[in-house]
């Protein structure tokens, strides 16, 4: 992956970053045809069914190197290589997860469980999390993320988005990002997520530390800019000053937008085209109206409406006013610990409007376009080869057997690593 929206080629010609931060093998010029697909899932509408999955019955996709050359219906597939029978099993484009927090140590398993026992959910719990994360060695936390990184894509997730955000100090953010980096090109940094500790008594001092000194060290490592738009976190002002700034660095604006109340985030992610406006639960129609106009994604995150049994996000409401929607986990210690897409498709699915078919573009194409990226979440000639295989026959048992896994392969960049 690269820090563009258009396909491009690994740094080394042969050699890529891994879902878990190894190299893999992509040499091309082997192909493999995985056949006997009993629905692939393409997200091109000129394909197969001609609906938004671009659904083809009794499939083929073929693989050259770590890209998608060919899909079809399987009696016309090309005569390659290597062939991989699925067995009337469903395919569809690995998960883009474009919404997380893994850089981190600790756990917040007391707060969870006072919460589940009538305790309101805040902003303020993250302090908990950057207390552990300080304190953490490089190794500890770069362990923490393997470990979740890997649980992820056992569950069908290939390309995701991380920030930093638990640190709130110079050297911390900066640290973060680097163990990040070394995983993915899609880094945040997101040294708005709380005012630091550290300023309690001072909060545009920590605005100043953000957009200056905190910017200049960690916007090397960095694709994106984010900051929690909330009460209890960051006004409208203060976001537009370090959105602002980053733009300024090269880094593109991402917004946490109206979680916890009515506020200027989703009007200010579109005021400067963020690539996507995250949470969207408390929405007033000119936000919505904003959203259709605009190229910016409304990320909705229902693992975290799950854990503080707080109100959903509406998707219909969305989805009729023609917003482009993501799912992805906001896999986090605090509000949002899970790793897993399918999980937050059933959600969607049953609490928050989205049909299935919905569900599983908002988890695939949806996460590409949050992420700007048009060489994932989709299953056509030219892009990457990362396919997740069900053990069933159609993305539908996504939301139809909640909490079974059916993840049972998982390609990337054209290899097999489930």
């Amino acid at each position: 992956m690269n820090s563009t929206s258009t396909p491009s080629s690994p740094s080394s010609p042969n050699r890529t970053k891994s879902a878990i931060g190894s190299t893999t093998d992509t040499t091309t010029g082997t192909t493999t045809v995985i056949t006997n697909i009993g629905s692939l899932v393409t997200n091109d509408p000129s394909l197969g069914d001609g609906s938004p999955l671009g659904l083809i019955l009794d499939a083929a996709v073929v693989i050259e190197g770590d890209r998608v050359v060919w899909t079809g219906e399987s009696s016309k597939a090309p005569t390659t290589d290597n062939r991989v029978d699925a067995g009337g099993r469903a395919v569809l484009p690995g998960f883009v997860d474009s919404h997380s927090h893994l850089v981190f140590a600790g756990d917040r398993t007391q707060e969870f469980n006072a919460r589940m026992s009538g305790r309101g959910y805040t902003a303020g719990g993250i302090r908990t999390t950057v207390a552990a994360t300080r304190a953490a060695t490089d190794e500890e936390l770069e362990a923490n993320l393997t470990r979740y990184l890997r649980e992820a894509l056992h569950q069908g997730t290939t390309t995701f988005e991380t920030k930093s955000g638990y640190g709130l100090t110079v050297e911390d953010e900066a640290r973060a990002l680097r163990i990040a980096a070394a995983h993915t090109d899609e880094v945040t940094y997101l040294g708005a997520h709380i005012v630091s500790p550290d300023y309690a008594d001072d909060p545009a001092a920590y605005v100043a530390l953000v957009t200056g000194e905190m910017l200049d060290a960690c916007a090397p490592y960095a694709r994106w800019v984010d900051v929690f738009c909330e009460k209890g976190a960051f006004d409208g002002d203060q976001a537009r000053a370090i959105l602002t700034a980053g733009k300024a660095k090269g880094l593109h604006p991402r917004v946490h937008a109206n979680q916890l109340s009515y506020g200027p985030g989703v009007q200010l992610a579109v005021e400067l085209d963020a690539a996507s406006a995250d949470h969207c639960t408390h929405l007033t129609d000119a936000d919505v109206d904003a959203l259709a106009n605009s190229r910016t994604v409304a990320t909705l995150l229902p693992g975290a409406e799950f854990s503080t049994r707080a109100q959903w996000p509406d998707a219909r409401r969305l989805l009729d006013a023609g917003v482009t929607v993501a799912l992805s986990t906001d896999c986090n210690p605090g509000s949002s610990f899970t790793s897993s897409v399918p999980f937050c498709v059933a959600l969607a699915v049953r609490d928050m409007g989205m049909t299935p078919d919905e569900a599983v573009w908002s988890a695939t194409a949806g996460g590409a376009r949050a992420l700007r990226r048009t060489d994932v979440g989709r299953l056509t000639p030219g892009a990457y080869a990362d396919l997740t295989l069900l053990d069933a026959p159609s993305h539908v048992h996504l939301a139809y057997r909640p909490g079974v896994p059916l993840v049972s392969g998982v390609w990337w960049r054209g290899v097999r690593v489930v």
